[in-house]
């Protein structure tokens, strides 16, 4: 039978009453003639209250305890949605990451997928079962445990979708898919139907949460077709990410995407530009975006991934300037970045409301604004009504 892959995201296995709704889905779809591989991540707001006790006990916690910390949310969601479906009569078995063969690199609180060797996993579709797989984690060839980063159970799933040769990849989530922009910055963002894996690569690089962008990457590199859908919303509808089409290439503005709690640094002369790469190098940095000339780098990251950032802004002081409190919106659609017309017009509308902007970046796909953290709201609302409206 085909093989369909589903994630479910934190706030669709909150509590017991969603996980039971999420056993109901999945037997759907194995009721509808496919073996299912369903990944989970962990209920709720597990991870950041497991990161809250750790901060509680250290302000540098080891990354190698953190990771044998935090994944344990995602076994106690594999393990309680196991016991669901057996309650509505599906045959199922729950893997941790090391079982599922996610074998990744050897950095801790960021790993990155090397190989997927589901051969577990196989044997129980083989079986009949429903196979629940943690997600957010995997193992090193060391045989340590490694976690992905925030958002890495979609790429778990896409990996897992890649080595099983899935139908598709369901990312489920308490949204129907994805927006022109973020619906709760912008009432008239619209659902796009249909966009390409690149495109979906800077929207969620670049702010959009409904996916995670080495997800994205992943289901690129190896042809896995991707629907965002909403849980709660059954096997139709929502978001479909494919390979593009002649039909999809129409040069317009696919959308907006916003990004909060950016940090700019910059360093002057070439000694000041080494240590700081060295330093963002050593913190595994998530670098969103560098401009440098022989005299002055700037080097943008943001913080949602970066647990120690207390102890590194500690260490740059004094070597570099540090700007915090700093935002970015992007415009994301085919050539953008390319177009002098569009990027001309996204700097007038800031102009026009009065915004002293920080810097623009593009590439092809996309044209970056960098702002004041305050200001990402109305000038994401500005630039949808300019562009996408």
């Amino acid at each position: 039978m085909a093989i369909v892959v589903q994630k479910y995201g934190g706030s669709s296995v909150a509590d017991t009453d969603k996980i039971r709704t999420v056993a109901r889905r999945v037997r759907e779809t194995k009721d509808r003639g496919f073996d299912v591989v369903v990944v989970v991540s962990a209920m709720g707001k597990t991870t950041d209250e497991l990161l809250e006790r750790a901060k509680g006990i250290s302000s540098s916690p080891s990354r190698r305890e953190l990771d044998m910390l935090l994944s344990c949310g995602e076994r106690a969601s594999m393990a309680l949605l196991v016991m669901a479906l057996h309650e509505v009569g599906v045959d199922a078995v729950s893997l941790t990451g090391s079982q599922s063969g996610i074998i990744t690199d050897a950095r801790h609180s960021g790993a990155r997928i090397i190989e997927v060797r589901p051969f577990r996993v196989a044997d129980e579709l083989a079986r009949g079962k429903v196979v629940v797989v943690a997600g957010f984690q995997g193992v090193s060839y060391q045989r340590e445990v490694t976690t992905l980063g925030r958002g890495g159970s979609d790429t778990t799933a896409v990996a897992l979708a890649g080595a099983l040769g899935a139908e598709y990849c369901e990312i489920c989530s308490d949204v129907d898919g994805i927006y022109t922009t973020d619906p709760r910055m912008v009432d008239a963002a619209k659902l796009i139907e249909t966009i390409s894996h690149d495109a979906m690569l800077e929207l969620a690089s670049h702010g959009a949460r409904v996916l995670h962008a080495e997800s994205v990457a992943f289901a690129r590199e190896q042809g896995v077709a991707l629907w965002a859908r909403a849980t709660g919303g059954g096997s139709v509808g929502g978001t479909r990410i494919d390979r593009p089409t002649d039909a999809s290439r129409d040069h317009a503005v696919t959308g907006v995407s916003a990004q909060r709690n950016l940090v700019r640094l910059r360093a002057s002369g070439a000694q000041s530009m080494d240590r700081m790469l060295a330093a963002a190098a050593d913190a595994s940095l998530p670098v969103l975006h560098m401009d440098a000339d022989h005299e002055i780098a700037d080097l943008w990251f943001g913080l949602d991934d970066v647990h120690d950032w207390p102890n590194l802004r500690t260490k740059l002081l004094g070597q570099v300037e540090i700007e915090e409190r700093c935002g970015a919106v992007s415009l994301v659609g085919d050539f953008v970045g390319r177009n002098a017309a569009k990027l001309s017009k996204a700097r007038s509308v800031a102009a026009g409301m009065g915004l002293s902007l920080k810097a623009m970046a593009t590439s092809p796909l996309r044209a970056t604004l960098f702002c004041d953290d305050a200001d990402v709201e109305a000038l994401t609302q500005a630039l949808h009504r300019a562009f996408c409206e």
